[in-house]
């Protein structure tokens, strides 16, 4: 079965056929735990199919983020990961160590979200909190290694 994906824009409407490696580049993305930056996404896909080049994959996400299918999240100057977007906001603890993240929900920050839009009357559209630290595993290794020089 061959699903489109229908692109309409101010200067033209533009159908895209869901091609297998965008398939699979969408499979991989919907089966991840958190977030996916394109390379560890090309890494993962191209174990599967070695035809997707890297290409295809920022063509993928490009296309997946223009038609609202995948959200992009900028951690860092130059860190772009992406995922399934999702009715519920949630956010995101980042490694500063080994780049893992960690998504989770607080009622707390929806209840700071609901309290500013009550109180100032604002209309927000998205919130996006991302915290830097070490995660416990890097703190470990950190202290297992300052041990080992002792």
């Amino acid at each position: 079965m061959r699903m489109i994906i229908n692109r309409n824009n101010e200067n033209n409407s533009q159908d895209y056929v869901l091609t297998a490696q965008r398939q699979l580049i969408l499979e991989t993305i919907l089966k991840s735990c958190g977030p996916l930056d394109a390379k560890e996404l090309f890494r993962i896909v191209s174990q599967k199919d070695e035809t997707v080049s890297l290409a295809t994959v920022y063509r993928s996400l490009k296309l997946f983020k223009e038609k609202g299918i995948i959200a992009e999240h900028r951690f860092g100057k130059n860190c772009y990961c992406y995922e399934i977007k999702q009715s519920m906001e949630h956010q995101h603890l980042i490694c500063k160590s080994c780049g893992e993240v960690v998504v989770f929900e607080s009622p707390l920050i929806t209840e700071i979200i609901n309290r500013i839009k009550n109180e100032k009357g604002f209309s927000i559209e998205r919130v996006e909190l991302c915290i830097q630290g070490i995660c416990g595993k890097c703190q470990k290794n950190k202290a297992g290694q300052a041990e080992g020089q002792l």
